[in-house]
């Protein structure tokens, strides 16, 4: 390495292979570039607002602030060394920077443009239809990871990769994983036709076979739900969109069916007017819609009647509150009226013969006895 002089540099002295005066440019330029990108990203920091971004510059504004470190000092050192006189090596070196730098600076701002748009979806969708926005998580990963993906493929192939071969190989082995991993993939494209076809949300009363609770989770591979006794159902995707599934969040209004029998005992006016007691138990509470009261059948040890109501609300406890109202009334009108509610009886028909018959041989009792 030669000797310099530091004392007597002038602006044409060379080193190593560049001019004094190309140095102070490029180391210049270095800092120029690099102060500057900080500030554009101080700007969009400063400038970004509080929370999800809805116009166009409130958007330039929050991807501004994503412009990393490590790109701006590569930007900058690829820019400064412009200026200097290198080598063929060294150019390839410093293209090789610049082309890391912006597939990494691309990367990140699509990234986050992506984050943006699906975060901003979700908040939408929350604030409309109450639901929680961590269940677009799903989304965000895969999207994030499809967007690095293609980032990679095209950096690899500025460098000169034959990405052909690459993409091949990974389809061979994507395929050896799918084989290998089928449950956790079926249990993933399984959480997100749940998020996309939302048959249920969290939050939501659901019925599951056997199995009801309310659900507190919708994860990448499994739902959580909190059963009424306290403890929790761990359901796999893939399983769970396979079972029939109640939603008791859908629900607008209950439409209630009960039956209650009557004595046989009981007279026909009497009959008449036990369905329209019913009707009056159930358009004395409030909150309810009568549908219908009839006399339906005959069964085996009473007179059968059924009532058919709708409870204009979808809580269960106010169901059984207006029901329980309606039982009590059902009660009380039914016993004033003279009648009395069936209770499971049978009776029982004991046939004797006259004196002297049961000695008769059963010839003599016709030719169809005991048919």
């Amino acid at each position: 390495m030669p000797e310099f002089d530091w004392g007597h540099l002038e602006l044409a002295t060379v080193i190593w292979g560049s001019p004094v005066w190309r140095w102070g440019a490029a180391l210049a330029t270095f800092f120029g570039v690099y102060v500057v990108l900080r500030l554009v990203r101080r700007i969009g920091d400063r400038f970004r607002p509080d929370g999800h971004p809805r116009s166009a510059r409130e958007v330039v504004m929050a991807v501004l602030d994503h412009i990393g470190r490590l790109p701006s000092f590569a930007f900058a050192l690829v820019a400064g060394e412009w200026w200097l006189f290198a080598s063929e090596d060294v150019d390839d070196a410093f293209r090789v920077v610049l082309v890391l730098a912006v597939a990494l600076q691309l990367g990140i701002f699509v990234s986050a443009i992506v984050r943006i748009v699906i975060d901003r979806e979700a908040q939408s969708r929350a604030l409309k239809e109450e639901e929680d926005i961590s269940s677009i998580g799903i989304i965000r990963f895969l999207a994030q990871l499809a967007v690095w993906t293609v980032v990679l493929l095209l950096a690899l192939s500025n460098l000169g990769v034959n990405v052909n071969g690459l993409v091949a190989s990974l389809g061979i082995g994507g395929i050896a994983v799918a084989l290998a991993a089928q449950n956790i993939l079926g249990d993933l494209f399984a959480s997100l036709s749940i998020v996309f076809d939302k048959p249920f949300r969290v939050g939501d009363f659901i019925i599951v076979d056997d199995f009801l609770g309310n659900v507190r989770s919708i994860g990448m591979k499994t739902t959580r739900v909190k059963s009424l006794g306290g403890e929790e159902i761990v359901f796999a995707n893939a399983q769970l969109l396979q079972s029939r599934i109640r939603n008791y969040k859908k629900m607008e209004e209950r439409r209630v069916v009960f039956r209650f029998g009557v004595l046989y005992s009981t007279t026909a006016e009497l009959l008449e007017r036990v369905a329209q007691i019913a009707k009056d138990a159930v358009e004395a509470q409030p909150d309810v819609r009568f549908d219908r009261a009839h006399f339906a059948s005959f069964g085996a040890s009473s007179l059968d009647f059924e009532v058919v109501y709708h409870v204009l609300s979808p809580d269960y406890n106010l169901f059984m509150d207006r029901q329980e109202a309606i039982n009590l009334h059902l009660f009380r009108q039914v016993q004033a009226a003279g009648a009395g509610f069936a209770f499971p009886t049978q009776t029982i028909h004991v046939a004797s013969w006259p004196a002297g018959e049961s000695e008769k041989s059963d010839a003599s009792r016709g030719p169809h006895y005991g048919a």
